[in-house]
Formats: C-alpha cells, sequence, structure tokens
C-alpha cells in the first residue's frame, strides 16, 4: 500500500494530498496553522508531501538527503510552471 501511495503521489501529487487529508491523519500536528497545507497544496504538492515524509519517516531531520529529497520535489513543482511560461511566450511572440 505505501508504494501504491507513493506511486500516485509522484503522479498526481494533488489527489495523494486529497486522499491523505480526508481519509488519515497524516497531516495532523504537521503544521501550526492550516494554512500551510492549504498553500502547499494550490502551489507545492510534491514539497508538501516531501516535508510530510521528512517529519512522518525521517523524524525531522534534515540532513543531507531529505534537503536533496526537498530540492527535486521543488524541481518536479516548478517545472511544468516553467515549461508553460516558456511556451507561452513564444506563442505570443509570433503573432
Amino acid at each position: 500500500m505505501p508504494l501504491l501511495l507513493a506511486a500516485l503521489a509522484l503522479l498526481t501529487p494533488r489527489l495523494a494530498v486529497a486522499l491523505l487529508w480526508f481519509f488519515s491523519r497524516w497531516f495532523d500536528g504537521l503544521f501550526s496553522s492550516p494554512l500551510w497545507p492549504i498553500v502547499g497544496f494550490v502551489f507545492l504538492p510534491t514539497t508538501l508531501l516531501w516535508y510530510s515524509v521528512v517529519h512522518h519517516w525521517l523524524g525531522g531531520a534534515w540532513t543531507l538527503w531529505p534537503v536533496v529529497g526537498l530540492v527535486v520535489a521543488l524541481v518536479i513543482d516548478l517545472s511544468p510552471v516553467r515549461a508553460h511560461r516558456r511556451f507561452r511566450g513564444r506563442r505570443s511572440g509570433d503573432a
């Protein structure tokens, strides 16, 4: 089951966050305000999932590999935005 959830999180991170939010207690106690998970859900869902994994499975220790994972999650979250902006800029420049 955890492997299936990990595959789901990489394919559709917002769906994985929503399922964890509604059907488990995964995010309980991780954030002092409900604003941060909502902002993470909207803008950086893979990073939100990685942050919660580090706190649940790695005890919240931000050593080298969790930081590398955080950078990878940020790249995953931000790469579609960058590609869409490049395409949109190229398309509007043609007209």
